[in-house]
């Protein structure tokens, strides 16, 4: 399973969005966690309630009663000066059919738009579901790859930074123990040092600091990775001294 915050992972499974390896997991953790029980049941029995609404037939007197209303109404020349008599004459059927038309036209467009809004949060659940697996299965190719080298370094705070590199597979994976929680506001981003400038090589989550994560993109002719504190949503380039800078060049035997 990869390293996200099965808290985060409710809607997926109950829209039966998530692979097979990471929903047997993730019912492994619904076991022992009673606010994603109550979570699931609630998205659960609202899906199916919303279906139910969506797929629901018009009752058979829906039919019968706007043929009714179609047959009783007379039909009246086109009004001229006489609109405000003609219609004071009207049947109040004739006016009620408008409106009943109108409310069903909405009915109908509410429901359609709830069975379209259900297969987009579907559809999402599940794009979402294989890039976490697809990146899950790029960093155990780069854990277990036969070039892979490793570097460790001291992080502030007595904790400790490390990276695998394959530089077969071009990619790279992170792993910090006893990293402290980021700074309200801030969160810490990840870079390669490449020819003199810094590249964004991801962010790091709360639920994420004490996991291994693949870094983002190639890592190409990279020589050292660094650890950052950016404002919320990162930074194209560091604005803070680097936690720790660990070489990627004459990394050590290990894998």
């Amino acid at each position: 399973m990869t390293s996200t915050d099965p808290h985060t992972l409710t809607g997926a499974y109950s829209m039966d969005a998530l692979p097979e390896a990471e929903r047997r997991e993730f019912e492994r953790h619904l076991a022992r966690c009673e606010s994603c029980a109550v979570e699931v049941r609630e998205l659960t029995a609202t899906a199916e309630r919303l279906a139910l609404a969506a797929a629901a037939p018009p009752p058979s007197q829906l039919r019968r009663q706007v043929l009714r209303e179609i047959a009783e109404v007379r039909q009246e020349p086109p009004p001229v000066s006489r609109t405000r008599r003609l219609g004071s004459r009207l049947r109040p059927g004739a006016r009620a059919l408008p409106m009943f038309a109108l409310a069903a036209s909405l009915a109908a467009a509410l429901f359609g738009g709830v069975a379209v809004w259900q297969y987009e949060s579907a559809q999402d659940a599940r794009q979402h579901a294989e890039q976490r697996e697809e990146r899950a299965e790029t960093l155990a190719r780069v854990l277990s790859a036969p070039d892979a080298r490793v570097r460790s370094g001291a992080l502030p705070e007595g904790g400790t930074a490390s990276v695998v590199v394959s530089r077969d597979a071009d990619r790279a994976a992170f792993f910090a123990a006893d990293l402290p929680r980021a700074p309200e506001g801030k969160v810490y981003q990840l870079w390669f040092s490449e020819g003199g400038t810094m590249r964004p090589a991801g962010l790091l989550s709360a639920a994420e600091r004490g996991a291994t994560v693949l870094m983002d993109g190639p890592v190409r002719d990279a020589s050292a990775m660094g650890l950052t504190v950016e404002p919320d949503g990162g930074s194209p380039q560091p604005t803070s001294e680097p936690l720790t800078l660990l070489r990627l060049t004459g990394a050590s035997g290990q894998a």
